[in-house]
């Protein structure tokens, strides 16, 4: 396993909605394990696709044993998922508030209402297609890594002038390297 580089805003891909995923296969099952490798070590708790450079439809998740842990701390306490073409199905359970951080948007924290519950479609590292009802902290992931898949980041959900804030700050740290 190996961990791979983290894009940051403002690359172009971080915008763009995701190609679905025509097989699983050993390499795609490879890359997710670098994937789990690379959220664990920066550490996080999701990682869209698109956010390595890879314009395809798959995230892994690790919300803890208790999907309102925080993280999971150490490998004892991990459950990692990996979702391919997830697709949020139904919506419930009222909402919450939750204060999320992204990895492409280093040092930023928005607090965002989402469904507290929600149930995804999706295909496992096997190839088979699964179904699974998530609440609290997991359903919050994945709507945030959905949402990544979809072009969508976090601070889409602040007013524009927050937002067009933080982008001009995430484009001249890009032109200064």
């Amino acid at each position: 396993m190996s961990i791979l580089p983290i894009i940051t805003l403002p690359e172009p891909i971080l915008r763009q909605r995701a190609d679905p995923v025509e097989r699983v296969d050993d390499e795609l099952r490879q890359i997710t394990d670098d994937m789990l490798e690379t959220m664990y070590n920066a550490p996080g708790v999701g990682l869209a696709a698109n956010q390595v450079g890879i314009a395809r439809r798959f995230v892994v998740v690790d919300a803890g044993q208790d999907s309102d842990e925080q993280r999971p701390d150490d490998a004892a306490r991990r459950n990692p998922l990996c979702l391919i073409n997830p697709e949020i199905v139904s919506l419930g359970g009222g909402t919450r508030i939750y204060e999320e951080g992204c990895l492409s948007l280093p040092d930023v924290r928005v607090e965002v209402e989402r469904p507290r519950e929600i149930t995804v479609r999706y295909i496992d590292r096997k190839g088979e297609p699964q179904e699974m009802t998530a609440d609290g902290l997991l359903a919050t992931v994945i709507q945030h890594e959905v949402d990544h898949l979809d072009g969508r980041l976090i601070i889409d959900y602040l007013s524009s002038l927050k937002r067009n804030m933080i982008v001009r700050r995430f484009k001249k740290l890009a032109r200064q390297g």
